[in-house]
């Protein structure tokens, strides 16, 4: 436990000016965290982080996370989504070059894996382009609902909610972390109404969607780490495990919230 309070104390001491800060400063560690999170993917896969497809797997997940402004070297109509297609073609090139030891499926892992990795953190950069305060709505939906849903569970949770992906979550636990997110952030979001564009009630609503959202988005990770069998993404947060055990449910989060029209 003092490990984890360690980690979080100097993380958060990190992340939290650069989120206030914003500018290129926090563009390059949401950059650095969503390839530290496609290596953590390609370590799950048993891939080295010097083959040919971890090569391709930084560069599809750059194409994803970018901001656009770093994408004005491409030729005039060549498009990101052009520019990762070519990039998938590699992938099944790579599955011939290999004779098959990199396989069919081995690509659309690190295909599928490097896409969600890269669009999920290109939308926290999105967030904070819009304010730093749409940007601590996600996290604060994220944040509220973890903590809601342990200290709930803990207390009063008997009814498993996924036992065979997740066996400590409960009902009780993710109902009531979704209660505390929607009380609490509702709260955030009275008080900085300028910074929304939609009114309280559907605000409020947006908040017990996006919170059900991240729940869903630890459900898969927590599911894609029992295939793997790891208990964590990666090691670089100690006592918390890698950037995707601790960003998994952001990255359902912040795509949604762009769907909403909230980024």
């Amino acid at each position: 436990m003092k490990q984890r309070v360690i980690t979080a104390v100097v993380a958060l001491a990190i992340f939290i000016p650069l989120c206030f800060l914003g500018g290129i400063s926090f563009n390059i560690l949401i950059v650095l965290m969503g390839l530290v999170g496609t290596s953590e993917l390609l370590m799950m896969k048993k891939k080295l982080l010097v083959s040919a497809e971890a090569i391709l797997s930084y560069l599809l997940t750059a194409v994803f996370l970018l901001p656009s402004a770093w994408l004005t070297f491409l030729p005039r109509g060549i498009s990101r989504n052009d520019l990762a297609y070519f990039l998938i073609l590699l992938f099944l090139l790579e599955t011939v070059f290999t004779k098959n030891r990199f396989t069919f499926d081995d690509a659309g892992a690190l295909v599928l894996g490097s896409i969600f990795v890269g669009s999920g953190f290109h939308y926290m950069m999105a967030a904070r382009a819009n304010s730093v305060w749409m940007l601590f709505f996600a996290l604060l939906i994220v944040w509220i609902t973890d903590s809601g849903a342990y200290m709930v569970g803990r207390k009063l949770g008997k009814n498993k909610l996924a036992v065979h992906i997740s066996p400590n979550k409960t009902w009780e636990g993710s109902i009531g972390g979704t209660l505390a997110a929607t009380l609490l952030v509702g709260i955030y979001v009275f008080f900085f109404q300028a910074h929304f564009t939609y009114s309280l009630p559907l605000m409020l609503l947006l908040v017990l969607l996006l919170s059900v959202a991240g729940q869903l988005g630890d459900l898969v990770e927590s599911a894609y780490k029992r295939y793997f069998s790891v208990k964590d993404s990666g090691k670089i947060l100690p006592g918390h495990g890698g950037i995707l055990d601790r960003f998994d449910s952001i990255m359902f989060v912040l795509p949604l919230m762009h769907f909403a029209g909230l980024i």
